[in-house]
């Protein structure tokens, strides 16, 4: 292997560990945005989320998503991937199949049985993603084929654990005391903002290896195309939480500090698409577009459809995801709307994420519903007012 080969590897691995320390920044922010008592519970869904992804994606998963496309639709299944040259990439896959299965847990926080939370998470990472990733990062997917544009995963790894997690917290239902009986709504508030904010600050450092490293390669002139996605994700992760956080202060009368931290991590998800695609001026935009739709979308799915999602997985992956995907289509520099392009690049973008939603709400309910009907998706009414950590894993994170 030639000095440029080598330097495109090792670049693609250390992007690897920054994206896989996001594990550790998604542990602090659902920790953090949820009460004591469930600490370890979520502690250890992350921490078996990557222990299982690894195996379930090394066993099947990465055949599934990158072998030879079957009709577009879904790679040749092999077990148990051992290719020399190409293990760099089944780590880099790796720990981003990690990151589209950690996203529910999240949004289920507080009232899930553990045991029936690892049997999806293994399915997620070992046939869900697989095949919707196949349809945009396999050369020969369908969507590859059509001009789908999702550089680093806003729809293929963000909106489908979004839509995930929809499904997930529906079927799973609020926790106790979140809604009265006449439809208004009481805020469960997390025991920790400082473990959310560390949490916050680790993803969006993460995020430097997430989107960067897509680009698979950094030696000549991918150095410049590696220095300028640095820039769209942070201007975009920047102006998400201004936005957030100026659009709380109008509504509120005071700057939310959770809001703003998920602003944060909703720019990132929207420009996540086309980081690669649009110019700096482009991501601030996306930013902003997507740190007032968070706030926004959290309001409507919590006050409006009752749907408890502890952490706001569903609209800061699956929301601001699908509008970050869109939005490609309006401001590429090649083909988007405000580039002459025209409609077509939109049509196309659309296509994709009405796609992938589609699948990820259809697999998502199946697997739920067979195991509500088997395993059980809920712990009893003195589990989840006990907490988790003391019924499903016999201790306390807090012993004090």
């Amino acid at each position: 292997m030639d000095t440029n080969g080598v330097l495109d590897l090792m670049w693609v691995l250390i992007c690897a560990i920054l994206v896989f320390f996001m594990q550790a920044g998604f542990t602090l922010v659902e920790t953090g945005f949820s009460r004591s008592k469930n600490a370890g519970n979520i502690i250890m869904k992350n921490l078996m989320d990557f222990c299982i992804g690894s195996i379930a994606f090394w066993a099947l998963g990465y055949s599934l998503m990158y072998g030879d496309s079957i009709s577009g639709f879904i790679g040749t299944p092999s077990l148990f991937f051992d290719t020399a040259a190409d293990m760099h990439s089944l780590f880099f896959q790796t720990v981003f199949a990690a990151t589209a299965a950690t996203i529910v847990s999240g949004a289920i926080a507080e009232r899930t049985k553990f045991t029936t939370y690892l049997f999806f998470s293994l399915l997620m990472t070992l046939v869900i993603y697989p095949i919707s990733g196949s349809w945009v990062w396999n050369a020969g997917g369908w969507l590859a084929q059509l001009g789908f544009t999702d550089f680093a995963g806003s729809t293929v790894v963000h909106s489908l654990g979004g839509w995930a997690s929809l499904v997930a917290a529906i079927m799973v239902g609020p926790r106790i005391g979140k809604y009265n009986l006449d439809g208004t709504t009481n805020a469960i508030q997390g025991h920790s903002l400082m473990l959310g904010a560390l949490g916050v600050f680790i993803l969006w450092m993460g995020w430097f290896g997430f989107n960067p490293g897509s680009q698979l390669a950094i030696s000549g002139d991918n150095a410049l195309a590696v220095a300028s996605i640095f820039i769209t994700t942070n201007l975009a992760a920047a102006s998400g939480a201004i936005a957030a956080m100026f659009l709380t202060w109008m509504i509120y009368k005071k700057p939310d500090i959770s809001m703003t931290l998920n602003g944060v991590l909703a720019g990132l998800v929207g420009v996540t698409a086309g980081c690669a695609a649009v110019s700096p001026a482009g991501a601030f935009a996306i930013g902003i577009i997507c740190g007032i739709s968070v706030v926004f979308s959290i309001e409507f799915i919590d006050k409006k459809l009752k749907i408890d999602d502890p952490v706001g997985a569903i609209s800061v992956h699956g929301v601001c995801g699908a509008i970050g995907t869109l939005l490609v289509g309006v401001f590429a520099t090649d083909g988007g709307l405000l580039y002459g392009g025209g409609f077509e690049k939109l049509g196309i973008q659309a296509i994709g994420v009405f796609s992938i939603a589609a699948w990820a709400l259809a697999t998502s309910f199946a697997v739920l519903f067979i195991l509500k009907k088997t395993m059980g998706l809920r712990v009893s009414k003195e589990e989840e007012i006990d907490g988790l950590d003391i019924h499903e894993h016999g201790t306390n994170c807090y012993n004090d």
